[in-house]
């Protein structure tokens, strides 16, 4: 799944390649994919719009057009790529932006899990499911002092609590256990539970490893590819995650797969015990 590094890589490719292109006409393969408005008027609204800026929050693309703000969010495995018209259309296009120059934005996604969402000018932003976003995790958003009173108000383990993107938007499960590993911290830990020096490792765990990881263009597995057609480098500095039975980087006792809220967790039994505090 795309993450905040990889959606941060795709937006900066996009950048790149299509901003101050004019639509021409929007072609729809697979309606569901478009939340609202209906399929037809989302196509016809977008006709004779010029792209003016790409921005992201959180796991969310928005394409800022001359009226109208796109919402986008590749879930799983949605991507975009550019094309020429002529070029032979893939089996897994579902949206097809055409522009006045003939060139083409195609977004592709093999599980069709993907949504677009098409709303006035500069409201993106008020976008419902955006709004209840936590900060980003950088500095100068994101906080310790609100991190460590979030915390204290759940009592969850901490991996699903910082997968929910209300205490810090943008981590997903390759981040999260790459963090919580590097904060010495088990995924099951209950959140509430944590001392005050271990939500401080975590805190800047989190800030170091989507940053290197934004820096390194995003973690490549399986299909990932960023919108200029290149896999991220950000696998070969995985300390953890899809390192199962290999040695932990400090200590060497082999990492562990477990379930932690029906997700693949990986973790090193030796440096990340699981606390039992009163």
């Amino acid at each position: 799944m795309p993450e905040l590094p990889e959606v941060e890589t795709v937006r900066k490719g996009l950048e790149k390649l299509v901003i101050g292109q004019t639509i021409q006409e929007v072609t729809i393969l697979w309606p569901r994919i478009i939340e609202a408005p209906e399929a037809e008027i989302f196509a016809l609204k977008l006709v004779g719009q010029r792209l003016e800026k790409m921005e992201r929050r959180g796991k969310y693309l928005l394409f800022k057009f001359t009226d109208y703000d796109m919402i986008s969010h590749l879930r799983m495995e949605g991507k975009y790529e550019t094309h020429d018209s002529a070029d032979a259309v893939d089996k897994h296009t579902h949206v097809i932006f055409k522009f006045t120059d003939g060139t083409e934005l195609r977004y592709l996604d093999v599980r069709k899990f993907g949504r677009m969402t098409l709303v006035e000018k500069d409201q993106g932003i008020n976008y419902k499911s955006i709004l209840a976003l936590g900060p980003e995790p950088v500095p100068t958003e994101f906080k310790l002092k609100p991190f460590r009173e979030g915390l204290k108000k759940h009592h969850k383990a901490i991996k699903p609590l910082l997968l929910d993107q209300r205490l810090v938007t943008g981590l997903g499960n390759i981040y999260v256990d790459e963090a919580l590993w590097e904060a010495q911290i088990h995924p099951e830990q209950p959140a509430d539970s944590l001392n005050g020096k271990e939500v401080s490792k975590l805190y800047y765990a989190i800030i170091d490893v989507l940053g290197r990881a934004v820096e390194a263009g995003g973690t490549t597995i399986r299909s990932y590819l960023n919108a200029l057609g290149e896999a991220g480098t950000f696998q070969v500095s995985l300390n953890v995650y899809g390192q199962t039975n290999q040695p932990c980087l400090k200590c060497g006792t082999p990492i562990k797969k477990i379930k932690v809220a029906q997700r693949g967790t990986h973790f090193c039994p030796k440096c990340q015990t699981l606390k039992v505090r009163s």
